[in-house]
């Protein structure tokens, strides 16, 4: 075992994951195990049918309600009939193979640490400084307004630009509906900062997390919330776990064809002053395959500021948060280590 390996200071290019290592590394290993605190539990995971929400009357009233129950409970929902067709799902996870089979020397292209930087490909959270590391490798990139951005994307796989450009148009029209139905079932106007939504940001996180030999021992990424609005997730084999806050079990999220994952962000719950809770997961690993997952995360522009609503502030609820924007969360990812358990949403309580 080299020094590098006792140490655990990995770098991009020459991790554990990237080298397809037979064992766990200790800096790899989390605690407790994994195994002993996850559960399936399907009828815990609610399921929003979208065609329910685009009628009118009655039946999307009570869809309007189930949404936001699901939103108070879990922060967490599953969407189909969506509208999204499968060829687009199929082709944007296609894409995201096609680059990370891509020679190491072709990734590298796009390396970087910075997390401010619009496009990177790097591996775990914050490479050579964080005290436990994860398995995974990630690319992220800008995607809106997506004729901005996507010339900064990769080229070197083929048709990855227009295959997930495609499915980033689609999946963020699904997202901006959402947002407008979130809104609505707190009570408030579906338009409240709709053009702010409209303008804001869409950041693309695609994720692979290769076989793991002792899948128990490590972790794809650590329980986290996520800062945005809401993140939409497609995943091509079960990995995600959300924390049900009333019971501390984890719930195994599974894998159903053409379904997408919907999780409340942390500024959600600044907008809802608490009503909304951002769901806090984690990414779990196998031993026999690559999962690939593609997050697409939309909030407001990088420097405008998400405050909970005044229509949800009165003596009896004083506001319970202080505002933040993307550039905000930045700042927060690049001085902490949210693998030991920091969360942004913990630094706008008042």
């Amino acid at each position: 075992m080299s020094g590098d390996e006792k140490s655990c200071s990995f770098m991009i290019g020459n991790t554990a994951q990237e080298k397809g290592f037979d064992y766990v590394p200790e800096c790899y290993v989390v605690s407790p195990p994994r195994a002993l605190s996850s559960v399936i539990a399907k009828d815990r995971v609610p399921t929003i049918d979208m065609t329910r929400l685009r009628r009118n009357g009655i039946e999307r009233s009570v869809a309007v309600k189930e949404l936001g129950e699901a939103c108070r409970r879990r922060g967490f929902f599953q969407v189909v009939n969506h509208g999204i067709c499968q060829s687009v799902l199929d082709e944007a996870l296609s894409a995201a193979s096609g680059f990370f089979d891509l020679p190491a020397r072709e990734k590298l292209k796009f390396k970087s640490s910075d997390v401010y930087k619009p496009v990177r490909y790097a591996t775990s959270l914050k490479d050579g400084v964080d005290k436990v590391q994860f398995w995974r490798v990630f690319l992220k990139h800008y995607a809106h307004p997506l004729e901005a951005w996507i010339d900064s994307w990769p080229d070197n796989s083929p048709r990855y630009r227009e295959k997930m450009g495609k499915y980033c148009a689609e999946v963020r029209k699904l997202a901006l509906e959402l947002m407008g139905t979130v809104t609505e079932s707190l009570g408030i106007c579906p338009n409240h900062l709709s053009q702010e939504i409209e303008d804001g940001m869409q950041v693309i996180a695609v994720n692979c997390y290769p076989p793991c030999p002792e899948p128990d021992k490590a972790l794809g990424l650590p329980p986290h919330s996520d800062y945005a609005c809401l993140t939409i997730v497609l995943q091509s084999s079960t990995g995600l776990e959300i924390l049900d806050a009333e019971d501390g079990n984890w719930i195994v999220i599974p894998e159903i064809h053409g379904t997408l994952q919907v999780h409340v962000g942390d500024h959600f719950e600044v907008l809802s002053n608490g009503t909304y809770k951002s769901v806090v997961h984690r990414a779990a690993l196998n031993s026999e395959r690559t999962r690939i997952s593609i997050a697409s995360f939309h909030s407001l522009g990088m420097d405008d500021k998400m405050e909970t609503a005044k229509e949800l502030v009165d003596e009896q609820n004083p506001r319970r948060y202080k505002e933040s924007s993307f550039r905000d969360f930045l700042d927060f990812l690049a001085t902490n280590d949210i693998a030991e358990g920091k969360r942004f949403i913990d630094t706008l309580r008042t």
